[in-house]
């Protein structure tokens, strides 16, 4: 083996497990509500398209993005998404394609709905100033079960509730689909 096979292989692996330290980061900053360790995991002109079940919207840009996690992590749900299995392709130098296998487990008290279920995340990575960032996320429901919540179930820790933003009182709009 030629020691430049060796490098650029060694290189590869960096490369994989930054793009996987990345994602883990987003993970535990969206269910910490933690805006601003988050913020740095995207490119400046990021792209959402989110086919879920009882909502499907699409954002850009990281401002947008920012403020959907905002209020899709306050203090009146639980949140917890597990990133598992992921495929990471390096295409070039600077890009990187991945996909993860998502669980997810939503408890959003104001609406009064627990949403579980699981989702492909396709993804587009780009290293900016020798740093990989995310680009371009496509999520995709593989199934999601919505039940009303009748009663409040007994939490006895809720990190959101501390961290998450507070909001206003009063009714929220029911998740929508962008398409209806």
């Amino acid at each position: 083996m030629k020691e430049d096979d060796l490098l650029s292989k060694v290189q590869w692996l960096v490369d994989i497990e930054e793009i996987k330290r990345l994602k883990y980061k987003y993970f535990r900053c969206f269910d910490t509500a933690d805006v601003e360790g988050i913020e740095d995991v995207f490119h400046p002109d990021v792209t959402l398209s989110v086919d879920g079940g009882v909502y499907k919207f699409k954002i850009e840009g990281r401002d947008a993005y920012l403020a959907m996690i905002r209020e899709g992590a306050h203090a009146e749900m639980i949140t917890q998404h597990h990133g598992h299995h992921p495929e990471i392709d390096i295409v070039g130098p600077n890009e990187a394609r991945g996909t993860w296998y998502l669980q997810d487990n939503v408890w959003e008290f104001r609406r009064k709905i627990h949403i579980t279920g699981t989702a492909f995340y396709r993804e587009r990575y780009l290293r900016v100033a020798g740093k990989w960032v995310i680009k371009d996320i496509e999520f995709e429901r593989i199934f999601e079960i919505v039940d009303p919540i009748e009663s409040p179930p007994n939490v006895t820790r809720n990190y959101l509730a501390e961290h998450g933003v507070k909001l206003p009182e009063g009714e929220l709009e029911p998740y929508r689909r962008d398409s209806e």
